[in-house]
């Protein structure tokens, strides 16, 4: 019996490939959304400090963790993880900060990236969702969740 190495599990080439480019969106719009959140951890003052630092705490862990099944996910595709900042710039979505905002503009950078993350994850879900790509449809249905739950709790600090 002839072994192959090629990956066959119901999903076309074309298929793999496109949910690959959007997972690869989402990895960099994550890591770019990670980055900002971490550093603004580190970088906030103000009255609304030890909330804050810890929530962006809370929020970057669970994002640190998220690279990785993302990544993996695109590797089960068969298809190399983007890693490098020069790549993550080319395909994210979310804007650099700019110097070190108020606590005020941090959280509504961060809304903003948390809903680019959501508006991302959900692009892709549609081209795996007509693949019958269920594994990267529940990935992607988790990470909405997320993302729209924390950008709730950002906002409701705002009072909105």
């Amino acid at each position: 019996m002839k072994q192959s190495t090629e990956i066959n599990i119901g999903i076309s080439a074309k298929d793999r490939a496109a949910i690959a480019d959007g997972l690869s969106r989402l990895l960099a719009d994550s890591s770019t959304l990670y980055l900002k959140t971490h550093s603004f951890h580190w970088n906030v003052t103000g009255p609304m400090f030890q909330t804050l630092h810890l929530l962006f705490q809370t929020q970057y862990a669970e994002q640190w963790n998220a690279l990785d099944v993302i990544a993996e996910r695109i590797r089960s595709l068969g298809f190399p993880a983007p890693g490098t900042y020069k790549e993550f710039a080319k395909l994210t979505s979310i804007p650099e900060a700019k110097g070190v905002p108020k606590a005020e503009d941090m959280i509504r950078q961060l809304i903003d990236g948390q809903e680019a993350v959501a508006r991302t994850a959900r692009e892709v879900f549609q081209v795996a969702e007509k693949a019958n790509d269920q594994p990267t449809a529940d990935l992607l249905t988790q990470r909405m969740q997320i993302h729209e739950k924390n950008a709730w709790m950002l906002r409701s600090l705002l009072g909105r």
